[in-house]
């Protein structure tokens, strides 16, 4: 079963109080205080496990709480501390506090691991606190409260592309006959009632996931249907395919009404997935002798259609190409989005800072300036003959003879010699 939301109540591990003790050891009558500190508080810990690909574990334990610290004991000794409570979860999770209903983190990488409740810390014992004047504190420190807190989870599957389309597109055969997915396959709408995923494997050692989601019809977004509420595992693809029956069985509809459909329930769902990259694939190709029903599709809507047979295999080797190059060419672009961009500063000081730089003395960042390391701006100077205009005044106090130097040589003249 595919559960892809869960709410689960975390709480750390309590800490260990620390000891009330003094040494009673024979011949040694004021052996002195030896009380030892709480253990700490296991905490909990969200991990991103890629075995992990559904939240049902989470459904039938909804109390995560880790253990407490052990208390010190006599002679000096350290109570245990509590192991953590570790939860796994599928990558792509997102982790919100319920009561304040703000996102805490998103965990997108495999093997990401965050704390989310922190245990308390163990008490110091009495050991802790003896000084030269307070020779024998008869008082202990207790252990901290742990963190606690509701969380709601969401997952979103991470995938490279993202199926959509009317049900009966053929969305579940084009992923069966790509990937080594097998899902529920019939000639009946909303044969698929979950998210699948499939790995795409191309010449060259290249692959890519491409996720399927249950059929889309019109007025999704109100809850007509199977609603919209699974548009939220492809929010995170690079590429949108979709899929449109170019001779579909009920004749009312036409494949253009099919596209501006699916289009208009991805805008009311989401702006920014509707203006991911698409490409509009027509199947059903082989129900025909002729391609006219993709050409009339292209001149409705004024968009380049592909072709295909998910049946036959058909154009399916080109459109696991073009759909690699499509990913290939978004990533560089995230990629140099998250760069620094070019014409920016790296250094700025407030507008009444004495030692502020003067905009035209800044250098501004280039594409071919360094990013790594430290940056400080650079001024002009336009002393370019002076040998000390990169000393410090420490420094031009030393050339200048204040402490028995040699003063610094006056810099040469740049002028024409006198007639």
């Amino acid at each position: 079963m595919f559960i892809d939301r869960a709410e689960i109540f975390v709480r750390g591990g309590k800490g260990g109080h620390g000891c009330l003790s003094f040494r009673r050891e024979k011949f040694i009558p004021k052996g002195g205080p030896d009380g030892g500190d709480g253990g700490k508080g296991g905490d909990v810990l969200l991990v991103a496990d890629p075995s992990v690909n559904t939240l049902l574990d989470l459904t039938g334990r909804h109390h995560w709480i880790a253990e407490d610290g052990r208390p010190g004991r006599g002679r000096n000794m350290t109570g245990r501390s509590g192991d953590d409570c570790v939860i796994r979860v599928p990558p792509g999770t997102l982790v919100y506090d319920r009561d304040a209903g703000r996102l805490l983190k998103d965990l997108d990488t495999p093997e990401m691991k965050i704390c989310i409740a922190a245990g308390g810390r163990g008490g110091k014992g009495n050991a802790h606190f003896a000084t030269a004047r307070h020779q024998t504190p008869r008082f202990a420190q207790p252990g901290e409260e742990p963190e606690e807190r509701w969380l709601r989870l969401e997952l979103k599957l991470i995938a490279d592309a993202g199926l959509v389309g009317l049900p009966n597109a053929g969305k579940s055969t084009l992923l069966s006959r790509t990937t080594q997915a097998r899902p529920k396959i019939a000639d009946y709408p909303f044969t698929t009632l979950e998210p699948q995923l499939g790995i795409v494997e191309l010449p060259g050692y290249h692959r890519f996931v491409m996720a399927d989601i249950p059929g889309l019809i019109e007025g999704a977004h109100e809850g007509v249907g199977l609603g919209d509420d699974f548009l939220r595992h492809i929010e995170r693809t690079r590429v949108i395919v979709h899929l449109i029956d170019v001779h579909p069985i009920d004749a009312t509809h036409t494949p253009a009404d099919a596209y501006h459909t699916i289009r208009n329930e991805l805008r009311k769902y989401s702006q920014a997935l509707a203006d991911k990259p698409e490409l509009i694939v027509a199947n059903k190709i082989d129900l025909a002798d002729n391609l006219d029903a993709v050409r009339q599709l292209e001149q409705t809507i004024g968009r380049k259609v592909m072709a295909i047979s998910a049946v036959t295999g058909r154009g399916l080797a080109d459109l696991s190409q073009r759909l690699w190059l499509m990913i290939r060419d978004a990533k560089q672009q995230e990629a140099q989005a998250e760069r620094r961009p070019a014409g920016t500063t790296l250094y700025t000081r407030p507008e009444d800072d004495p030692f502020r730089a003067p905009p035209d003395e800044i250098v501004p960042v280039t594409e071919g300036s360094p990013q790594d390391g430290p940056h400080v701006p650079i001024r002009h100077s336009e002393e370019a003959g002076d040998p000390d205009r990169t000393l410090s005044p420490q420094h031009r106090s030393k050339r200048s003879g204040k402490w028995g130097l040699s003063p610094a040589p006056p810099p040469p003249e740049t002028g024409d010699p006198p007639a």
